[in-house]
């Protein structure tokens, strides 16, 4: 027998809030802002975890150009 394991497929604003060890508030603005994708999901607002990583990719990338400079 085979246990099927189901992935979670979305976030919401206060688990990326934990995972960037951000407060809540401060990811919230970054979703208003879209500096973090997101999708309105009823009342709640959901994000991929593709949405979180492109973000955190971003942040590096601008902390590596003004090393760089």
């Amino acid at each position: 027998m085979t246990t099927a394991v189901i992935e979670r497929k979305w976030h919401t604003t206060a688990e990326v809030a934990q995972m960037l060890g951000y407060g809540l508030s401060k990811t919230k603005m970054l979703v208003l802002t879209g500096e973090i994708h997101s999708v309105k999901d009823g009342r709640n607002r959901r994000i991929l975890p593709r949405w979180v990583d492109e973000y955190v990719e971003r942040l590096a990338r601008e902390a590596e150009a003004e090393w760089s400079a």
